[in-house]
Parts: structure tokens; sequence; C-alpha cells
């Protein structure tokens, strides 16, 4: 009968599992190399993401500055991690596609 019922078909299924972990390692590639950047106050502060998440920088602008009230800075900070990071992730979503769920498998 084959292999665990599935006959001639397992050679198959193992092509096409190899061919999708290869087009998950391609578009995990991409994404390394892709650029995301974030931003919060106008622009005061950026912050630039690989798409796969992985930091790159930071940019503050002098006038985002202000010695009395460094907790606006870290909220700037945040806010720009945050869109860079939101921004990643559509990325992330649109170069992987229906291989999202794959990525688990490999």
């Amino acid at each position: 009968m084959g292999f665990n019922g599935f006959g001639g078909n397992m050679q198959q299924i193992m092509k096409q599992a190899q061919m999708m972990q290869k087009k998950l390692q391609e578009a995990q590639a991409q994404l390394a190399e892709e650029e995301v950047v974030g931003s919060a106050g106008g622009g005061m502060v950026e912050v630039v993401l690989h798409a796969d998440k992985t930091p790159v920088s930071v940019s503050v602008k002098p006038e985002a500055v202000d010695p009395d009230d460094t907790e606006m800075l870290e909220d700037l900070f945040l806010a720009a991690l945050n869109d860079a990071m939101d921004k990643a992730e559509s990325r992330s979503q649109e170069v992987l596609g229906p291989l999202g769920g794959a990525a688990g498998m490999f």
C-alpha cells in the first residue's frame, strides 16, 4: 500500500514541504534586509527596524530633549518603537502571506 497509507503521494508531500521551506527562508531573508521607520512627535524621534523586527537605529532631534521632562522623551521613544513594530508586522504579513502559518513548522 505504501508508506503509512500515503502511497506514492509521500514523495510529493515532501517535495511540497521542501518548496514551502525554501520560500519561507527567502521571505525571511527579505524581511531581514528591508527597513521600516517608526516616528513620533512629528519626526522628533525615529526608530528604524529591519522588517524582521531587528533594531537598526534610533535618532532623536535635539529639540526633543528637555532635561526637565525626560518622561516625554521616553513616551516619544516608545511611540516611535510601537509605530516601527506595527510597520514591521504589516510588512511581515505582506511578505510571508500564506507562508506565515508555516513559519513554526520549520
